[in-house]
């Protein structure tokens, strides 16, 4: 039996991307919920609860960028010319966001300055995420394996509104952490900040959908004219099933719901995204097999992917089990 190497490798460079959205994703949102508490304290111990864990998280992007150039050339020779500006961006929000976590709770006078930096460092970040999700959605312009386009042909409305639906998700599960991980008052406005944040992130996700379905043909051909509309029809119903289960959760008062059910809406916007572009990893035309490198090199990179991915996932699942529960104020910290 022939192994179909391509489809291994974008199971696993999809895999790494998804585990990423949801590690990261948290982290990140916590940035954007700095805006609503402003009390030190408050501040401290939002960090406090990701500070061990969110160096691990980023492991994940370098496994997606390292595993798309070594098993899809094409890709970079294609989706980086056409998304220079909000790549360099991303980065630098993360070097913000990343000497942020490390300096503000050394700062005395320019702790706020520092907190100004991880708000502005998680919200680049993730802004220009979603900006390079709705570029790929809306295709970019190939021919003969190459970037045809302009360097501007990201900054449409659609991806501007894609980079803003980011910004909400991941809000919402920074907020739905927040609710598992703290007590008290803040777990409490937590809980009361969850309802519009879900409601809004249904709102966006309603918006995105519809705007794919009228404004990119090609992929609502691949919606409603392949034959992928059997797997498509139940994402829209799980995820308002999710949806009232995050309110129901917070009514009840279930820690860990509201935050499961955020990563269920997250998986299911990322299955989504792969009914939509399928087998193309570079829409409208570039399939994950005319993308490949060879298949010496694809197998050379799998074997050493093999080994080090369980090392990998076994890591990040210890450093969870070793600092879960509760944080609380007072507790030991980024200070």
């Amino acid at each position: 039996m022939q192994i179909d190497l391509p489809v291994i490798w974008a199971a696993i460079i999809g895999l790494g991307v998804f585990i990423y959205v949801m590690l990261d994703g948290f982290d990140l949102g916590i940035g954007l919920l700095f805006p609503f508490f402003e009390a030190k304290n408050d501040r401290q111990v939002m960090l406090n609860t990701v500070a061990p864990v969110w160096d691990g998280n980023e492991t994940f992007l370098v496994l997606g960028g390292a595993g798309l150039y070594g098993a899809f050339p094409v890709v970079y020779s294609t989706l980086l010319p056409a998304n220079y500006l909000p790549l360099i961006l991303m980065v630098v929000g993360l070097i913000f966001r990343g000497a942020a976590f490390e300096l503000r709770g050394k700062a005395t006078r320019t702790q706020h300055a520092w907190d100004l930096a991880f708000i502005c460092g998680s919200g680049l970040a993730a802004l220009c995420q979603g900006i390079v999700l709705g570029s790929l959605l809306q295709g970019i312009k190939i021919a003969d394996g190459r970037f045809v386009g302009g360097p501007f042909d990201w900054l449409s409305p659609f991806s501007l509104f894609c980079g803003i639906g980011v910004l909400i998700t991941y809000a919402t599960l920074g907020c739905g952490w927040l609710i598992l991980k703290t007590e008290g008052e803040l777990q409490r406005n937590m809980r009361q900040l969850m309802r519009p944040l879900v409601c809004v992130l249904l709102g966006a996700i309603t918006i995105v959908s519809l705007w794919t379905v009228i404004g990119l043909p090609a992929v609502a051909h691949r919606w409603f004219g392949s034959g992928n509309l059997g797997w498509f029809l139940p994402v829209p119903l799980l995820v308002i099933a999710c949806v009232w289960g995050i309110f129901r959760s917070v009514r009840l008062q279930h820690e860990a719901m509201p935050f499961i059910l955020t990563l269920a809406i997250c998986f299911l916007g990322y299955s989504g995204l792969l009914i939509s572009i399928w087998p193309n990893i570079v829409p409208p035309s570039l399939s994950i097999w005319e993308a490949s490198s060879s298949p010496s090199s694809q197998l050379f990179a799998l074997v050493g992917t093999v080994i080090i991915l369980p090392i990998i996932l076994v890591y990040n699942a210890m450093q969870y089990r070793v600092f879960r529960g509760k944080v609380r104020e007072g507790d030991p910290g980024y200070h």
